[in-house]
């Protein structure tokens, strides 16, 4: 299985990077090692515990990046487009295409096509709303 990036952002505001191969999102937990490339033990992620999972393209990011939260006139768009408010108050806006408010979390697909974040997985209990647009 492909070994992807991920940025684990808890509900109480811890984050984590690392590295995974197994997160499925029907399953309650996965594994991470670490982004530092340090042997050891993999770090088990509970997903109930979360807000999101942010795949991404680097660990780094630009934290100065200013994500475009809207599309284009005329920009294709595979899915549905929804707005995302967590109950900390970040907002995402992007394609999603299985919301299913009953499930454990949905993934969505950034706007801004150039953000350092490729996909995100959101999780239902820190969700406040969504918000077809």
């Amino acid at each position: 299985m492909e070994t992807l990036k991920v940025v684990v952002r808890y509900a109480d505001g811890r984050i984590v990077k690392g590295l995974t191969q197994n997160f499925f999102p029907n399953k309650d937990r996965f594994h991470i090692r670490s982004a530092a490339g340090t042997s050891g033990e993999p770090t088990e992620i509970i997903i109930k515990d979360l807000k999101a999972i942010f795949f991404v393209r680097d660990f780094e990011g630009n934290a100065e990046y200013n994500e475009r939260k809207e599309y284009a006139p005329g920009e294709k768009v595979h899915g549905k487009i929804v707005v995302i408010t967590f109950r900390d108050g970040e907002v995402i806006v992007g394609t999603t295409l299985g919301y299913n408010p009953n499930r454990q979390g949905f993934f969505v697909f950034p706007a801004d096509q150039s953000s350092n974040n490729m996909r995100a997985f959101a999780v239902m209990a820190a969700v406040r709303s969504v918000r077809y647009v």
